[in-house]
């Protein structure tokens, strides 16, 4: 698994917003009922992406949230950061403490090209690609 659940929620959440259109505010409840995301905890999803920056949150009539920047420019190594963090990525495999291309581990030589798979994965996907796939794949 490269990313939590919580991170799951988030990206499907976010690919829902990009697919409701550019500006859309969207409410969480109904984020949460199309996308079968338990409400308080998609809640709470929502307030760490606001709090990292990659939605905005209106109060009020006309309300809810909305992507802070295009979803060309998010990618799913933005929105892991923000709620699983990405220090696992640069760890070692097996937890050693010292673990580098000079002093390597039993899996460091299998692990290092993994690694670089899933970064560069996450790097390069963007909440576009993902919405896009999320279109195809429900047949819109």
């Amino acid at each position: 698994m490269i990313y939590s659940s919580a991170c799951e929620y988030a990206i499907r959440a976010m690919a829902y917003l990009v697919n409701q259109g550019v500006g859309q505010r969207v409410l969480s409840r109904e984020v949460a009922e199309s996308e079968k995301i338990p409400g308080p905890f998609l809640g709470k999803v929502f307030q760490t992406l606001v709090k990292g920056g990659l939605l905005t949150s209106t109060k009020g009539p006309g309300g809810g949230f909305s992507l802070a920047k295009p979803a060309g420019d998010i990618t799913l190594f933005d929105i892991r950061s923000i709620v699983d963090g990405v220090a696992d990525l640069d760890e070692c495999a097996v937890g050693l403490s010292e673990c580098s291309d000079e002093q390597q581990c039993p899996l460091h030589d299998s692990w290092k090209p993994i690694r670089s798979q899933i970064r560069a994965y996450l790097e390069n996907t963007t909440l576009t690609d993902m919405a896009a796939a999320t279109r195809k794949k429900r047949g819109w």
